[in-house]
């Protein structure tokens, strides 16, 4: 049949339950419709249609579809998906059958019809052969947020929507990293839903709202929520932190010392960007600092790169008067970085009640490798090359150790302004353990908007290339560089060492 002899299809959202907060478009949908359908459990009670019933006309064509399973077992050949994939192919014929005959059909979806709805099954097998529209509702997100009388999100906060049925693990990750959430589907997921918020750190926080602008509507902290009461149209919220950081007592301060990888936002692990918008003082170098959002509510405290001590007291001195303090690091904390410089002052007795945490980042040797390959994929060695810690006698001999050995060398903080010569010493001595072809990968600024990664022979290391945002890699004698294509070279390393 033509588009212009066929009815119109119609995904119409009626909001979060309380029939006045569907739309005057809804309202205007319905009345004009020849057919109404909405799903339904097999006890056949439809939510939807109970939202519009005074709308309902005796004259309407009512289309009832029924779900063929929920939540229990099936012994359908493809198990519960394919079920439901054929259900759904089976209701969209069914209302196919109305449209052909020129009939008007509006599927009803509680919330809106493209969030979380069953009409968005109708409209993936409909909508390109009939007219559609498709009629926005109020959703129970927006719902729950006002029955809170609460902010959701605010300014430049991140909301992040989440069903319960992804696996906990994957829940505590997200909820880690967002500044607000709410997460859906509760019922039998809510016991993995409430554990993934405690393992998240966010517990306190989270707010409980079940059938909301509904009959039996019910508000309430998660904390205190027996899983044994929560019905599937409840969900989990997370408000905005803006303007409400509690007051913390002496003992509820903590550092964490959190490691926000080799450039910006992309390299931060869900840990570590919960950690920073959790924290009420970000404490660090600040370039560093200056990678990480600004947030209302928290105190940042800049300093300059040669104070990781003083740094450390600092942060430590805010964790003990109860401030929650994210110490920033630049890669990953533990490798030539604040970790260390941190709990060395928190070792000191006065600190010894601060509890301190260490978040991996991602370190710039891993970083600068997997631009270039995988030159680490055997055993490597990590050294740093600035002397103002240790004597440069001490490095040169663990350089002669390292590559006496047949180590990768993933060589730190080769040069600065102020150190000129180290590259030229470190290469020198290299070449009398390796060979002058042995590749030697320069990463500068990875994952930054001055990236440099490229590939030299050791005998070709010039030292005028390499600043302190460099790292080099050192191959072994078993590392290969080759091309592919045209213009990609790769330097990569073999997990199996020859035999003797």
């Amino acid at each position: 049949m033509s588009e212009q002899n066929s009815g119109r299809l119609y995904g119409v959202g009626l909001g979060p339950g309380d029939p006045n907060l569907m739309t005057l478009r809804a309202v205007e949908v319905i009345a004009g419709a020849d057919v109404v359908a909405y799903h339904s459990a097999r006890h056949g009670r439809s939510i939807a249609r109970s939202i519009a019933a005074k709308h309902l006309r005796a004259d309407h064509i009512e289309e009832a579809l029924v779900y063929p399973v929920t939540t229990e077992t099936t012994d359908h050949p493809g198990g519960y998906r394919g079920a439901l994939e054929d259900f759904y192919t089976e209701a969209a014929a069914r209302l196919a059958v109305h449209l052909d005959a020129g009939r008007t059909v509006a599927v009803l979806a509680e919330g809106d019809p493209m969030f979380y709805g069953s009409y968005m099954h109708m409209h993936k097998r409909l909508a390109d052969r009939y007219p559609t529209e498709v009629v926005p509702g109020v959703t129970s997100v927006s719902a729950a947020a006002a029955r809170l009388g609460t902010p959701l999100a605010e300014g430049e906060e991140v909301l992040t929507i989440l069903p319960g049925t992804l696996p906990e693990e994957e829940l505590t990750a997200r909820l880690a990293a967002t500044d607000a959430a709410v997460v859906m589907k509760l019922g039998r997921t809510f016991p993995a839903v409430r554990r993934a918020f405690e393992a998240s750190g966010r517990l306190p926080e989270a707010r409980y709202v079940e059938r909301a602008t509904m009959a039996g509507e019910r508000l309430g902290e998660l904390a205190d929520t027996e899983a044994d009461s929560v019905p599937y149209f409840a969900v989990a919220v997370l408000p905005s932190r803006i303007d409400a950081r509690p007051e913390r007592a002496p003992g509820d301060g903590e550092v964490a010392v959190v490691g926000t990888g080799p450039a910006g936002p992309l390299w931060l692990t869900p840990e570590t960007r919960g950690a920073l918008a959790a924290a009420d003082d970000l404490v660090g170098y600040t370039t560093y600092l200056d990678r990480v959002p600004v947030r209302p509510g928290q105190i940042r405290h800049g300093s300059d790169n040669k104070v990781e001590s003083e740094r450390a007291e600092f942060a430590l001195d805010l964790a003990r008067r109860g401030r929650r303090v994210a110490v920033v690091s630049g890669g990953d904390p533990g490798v030539f970085a604040m970790a260390t410089a941190v709990l060395e002052v928190a070792s000191q007795e006065e600190y010894a009640d601060v509890p301190v945490r260490v978040l991996p980042g991602v370190t710039a040797a891993n970083a600068a490798a997997a631009r270039a390959g995988a030159p680490l994929g055997h055993d490597y060695a990590t050294i740093s090359l600035s002397d103002r810690l240790k004597p440069w006698e001490v490095i040169a001999e663990r350089l002669r150790a390292a590559a006496s050995a047949d180590l990768v060398l993933a060589l730190y903080n080769p040069g600065s302004r102020s150190r000129t010569w180290q590259v030229g010493k470190a290469r020198d001595l290299l070449l009398e353990h390796r060979s002058p072809d042995t590749p030697v990968v320069l990463g500068r600024d990875v994952g930054g908007p001055a990236e440099s990664v490229r590939t030299v022979r050791l005998a070709d290391l010039d030292p005028a290339d390499v600043d302190m945002r460099t790292i080099l890699v050192v191959g072994s004698s078993q590392t290969r560089w080759e091309r592919r294509g045209e213009d990609r070279q790769i330097v990569w390393t073999p997990r199996r060492y020859p035999e003797n």
